[in-house]
């Protein structure tokens, strides 16, 4: 296999292939990136439960394929390396021979080059096939900002791994996805082409994190695919393959309160600054809650720690019976951060009840609900 090509484009296919690598595994060629030349070169990574290839423009003198080791040290070659055009050969044994010690790989650019291992492309599992016949269309844009303003909800527990990934749900042409970690939910809507009414499949959130970085701010769609065990999100030259998570995700319809005591509307910045001020004095080890009143025209924040005392006004509109509540800082942090408006309703009912936070202009496309923390007296 002999090829070259941009430094820049093997660099992106490198990057982005390296994150699906293993960075250790019993087995060996999974730490490896899979060079495919041909008509053009195609770079992947593939750790069993994640995949991700790049295609990219190249000057194919000798087709081939070869596993280059390892995508750590391949990467950070590539990102050291000059910019100009890059030559890469490998000199391997026939396929159907077992690979030596001597098998390597060459790259060249500018005055530097390079002489490492590589491993017959034979060893390298082949990434499953995703049926494409259905696809649902989503500019890169929209899928990248739904997964940002959501992705903070899926939990790190391993011992629920169904709660790992987020849910997505097609009906009527709208796209829902929704993460949760037993605290939190979240959950971002839009609308959609193509696809089929009543999909329902849940993705991890490390493939999700991996599509975001992806995705550019461009209307260029992304094609989702879903198949039986696994999906795929088709963007530009590049594919992400994942393993779909199996289980009973919760029901969030039934998890939302439909009706609230108290409904109260604030400007984002307004609560978030005041969130972020009184949080300072939060003892993380103690993970002390913040006490939130919800009074006449105004929210109360106070948080008393061993570190010290706090206390801060947000403006709002509206009436919130002096409702006495506790939060997790970084929950409500995160919930008012990722929320896409100026202006957001704040509904409440007791203290001891689930907070949901949602658009002021009445539109479902974000809901945040937050469960609280049981306040202490002195707190």
């Amino acid at each position: 296999m002999k090829f070259s090509c941009e430094k820049h484009l093997l660099q992106a296919a490198v990057s982005a292939a390296s994150r699906a690598a293993s960075a250790k595994s019993p087995i060996s060629v999974l730490e490896g990136l899979l060079i495919q030349a041909g008509a053009g070169v195609r770079v992947t990574g593939y750790d069993l439960k994640k995949g991700i290839y790049m295609n990219i423009e190249a000057d194919v003198v000798q087709p081939g394929s070869a596993v280059l080791m390892t995508a750590k040290l391949f990467s950070e070659m590539m990102r050291l390396l000059p910019d100009g055009i890059c030559a890469f050969w490998s000199l391997d044994y026939i396929i159907t021979v077992e690979v030596g010690d001597d098998s390597r790989a060459t790259v060249k650019c500018g005055q530097s080059e390079y002489s490492f291992m590589a491993l017959p492309a034979s060893d390298y599992p082949e990434l499953p096939d995703v049926d494409v016949s259905e696809a649902i269309a989503i500019p890169q844009k929209t899928l990248r900002s739904m997964i940002d303003e959501s992705i903070f909800a899926v939990s790190t527990n391993e011992s629920r791994p169904v709660y790992m990934g987020s849910l997505f749900e097609l009906e009527g042409g709208r796209l829902t996805m929704v993460s949760v970690d037993g605290y939190r939910m979240a959950i971002r809507r839009e609308d959609v082409k193509g696809g089929t009414d009543g999909m329902r499949f849940i993705i991890p959130g490390s493939a999700l994190l991996d599509v975001e970085r992806l995705c550019g701010d461009t209307d260029e769609e992304v094609l989702l695919n879903v198949g039986t065990k696994h999906s795929s999100f088709t963007i530009g030259g590049t594919v992400v393959v994942s393993r779909k998570l199996e289980g009973d995700f919760l029901n969030y319809k039934k998890s939302l309160p439909e009706n609230f005591r108290h409904t109260v509307t604030v400007l984002r910045e307004d609560m978030l600054g005041a969130t972020d001020r009184v949080s300072l004095v939060v003892d993380e080890k103690l993970k002390s809650p913040v006490r939130l009143i919800f009074g006449d025209g105004r929210i109360d924040f106070f948080c008393n720690t061993p570190l010290g005392k706090a206390g801060d006004v947000c403006p709002c509109d509206g009436e919130g019976g002096e409702t006495e509540i506790g939060f997790n800082d970084k929950y409500l942090r995160d919930a008012l951060r990722a929320a896409p408006a100026k202006e957001l309703c704040v509904c409440i009912n007791t203290g001891s009840s689930p907070c949901v936070i949602k658009a002021a202009d009445g539109g479902d496309g974000f809901v945040y609900m937050i469960l609280p923390v049981r306040l202490k007296a002195g707190e």
